[in-house]
């Protein structure tokens, strides 16, 4: 079984990697999640356990299906 820390390291790099991908800095994917930018570097470094309703918005700011936030690329 996958540790709760592995989750959150998989769904952080995947962020990251979705955001850079989009050309987008930390503080712009937070202006279009409507999500504080130390909020976004938190999940990019595993440090928060983020709800789904958050999920969604960085999903719509990514311009992705939420299951793409999930899809392991590594």
């Amino acid at each position: 079984m996958i540790s709760k820390q592995e989750i959150l390291i998989k769904f952080g790099n995947r962020v990251r990697d979705l955001r850079k991908e989009n050309g987008l800095s930390q503080e712009q994917l937070s202006f279009k999640a409507n999500l504080h930018r130390t909020y976004i570097g938190m999940i990019e470094r595993a440090e928060k356990n983020i709800t789904l309703v958050n999920i969604e918005k960085i999903a719509k700011a990514l311009n992705v299906n939420i299951k793409e936030l999930f899809d392991d690329k590594n």
